[in-house]
């Protein structure tokens, strides 16, 4: 078999790996469980967490700060050896493409570049343990981990000239990325700092169209030193209110933006499954965003918000893919 081919395969593996990776992910954050080992790479010292209760007392005692939740721990390290596969696709990937750099077909830069997005996510992976669940390395480690998912979906569908489908839309569809992903960033900012129920109402906030207490400048501090335990957030209700509140206004913004983009992509006979897709999956992710506010935050909704959003990632980034491959 060809490693052109072989290449493309793995990359389709991956990419369901990596979508895999980041809906466990965010179970792991939504479940509370993302200090649930105190200590990176292992957990309170270990690879594997021993099942003797003796021995987890043990283990225990070292970190008496942060008591061990058997629970949590496992969750925890079940998704690092996930991430920890999924790094070694991304290095295939990489190896490969060095090995066939001589086909004119094979891409050879994004490889590297997705190795070093998978070697700086495991970083971000270390600095949210060691700096306490820091919102901005909470966030920033979501964003990594879509980045990963992005660019191996990318590899996975990569055609070496460009099929010209759609031209008109281009613009569109690179405005709709650019919304997505500051959306998807508002989404992980309201995650980690536990905003999620700070508008405990829909479609109104406080019982109002514009929340009458909201505090943007504490809600938006990226930095706030060193050593602070984030684990249920550190602010103040109207800081989360205007959180929150940014990410409703943000919703609709990119949910206008998105939907011409698959409007416009689904009147055209090449796109018209591309833009039916993107229709689709905006309409999922944005009932079960109404659904986390009306149920008050059920975990599987809350996980499926989290892997629509992925998914949503993945149509808009499709509908580049078909416009400007090359």
């Amino acid at each position: 078999m060809k490693l052109d081919i072989i290449f493309q395969r793995l990359a389709r593996v991956g990419t369901v790996f990596a979508l895999i990776v980041v809906i466990v992910g965010a179970w792991v954050r939504l479940t509370n469980a993302g200090l649930g080992c105190p200590d990176w790479p292992g957990c309170y010292g270990q690879l594997v967490l021993p099942d003797s209760a003796a021995l987890q007392a043990e283990l225990a005692a070292v970190y008496p700060e942060r008591p061990l939740d058997v629970g949590k721990a496992w969750r925890e390290m079940f998704h690092r050896y996930l991430a920890t596969m999924l790094g070694l696709v991304c290095l295939l990937l990489a190896g490969l493409a060095w090995f066939n750099r001589s086909d004119p077909e094979q891409p050879t830069r994004m490889p590297f570049v997705l190795l070093g997005v998978v070697i700086f996510q495991g970083l971000l992976g270390m600095w949210t343990v060691t700096l306490l669940l820091k919102p901005v390395i909470v966030m920033a480690h979501l964003l990594g981990g879509l980045t990963t998912l992005g660019l191996i979906f990318w590899l996975s569908r990569w055609r070496p000239r460009r099929v010209g489908t759609a031209a008109a839309s281009g613009a569109l569809a690179l405005i709709a990325a650019a919304v997505l992903i500051l959306q998807i960033s508002l989404g992980g900012w309201t995650s980690a700092n536990y905003a999620a129920l700070a508008c405990p109402d829909f479609p109104t906030c406080q019982a109002r169209w514009w929340p009458p207490v909201t505090d943007f400048r504490q809600g938006f501090v990226m930095w706030r030193g060193l050593g602070v335990d984030y684990e249920g957030g550190v602010l103040a209700n109207p800081a989360r209110v205007a959180i929150h509140f940014a990410h409703r206004l943000g919703a609709i913004v990119a949910a206008a933006v998105i939907g011409l983009l698959g409007w416009r992509l689904s009147r055209q006979a090449v796109t018209r499954l591309d833009g039916l897709a993107i229709v689709v999956v905006l309409a999922s992710q944005l009932v079960l965003g109404a659904s986390i506010v009306l149920f008050g935050v059920p975990l599987a909704v809350a996980v499926g918000h989290n892997g629509v959003a992925a998914l949503l990632l993945l149509t808009v980034l499709n509908a580049n893919q078909r416009i400007y491959q090359s």
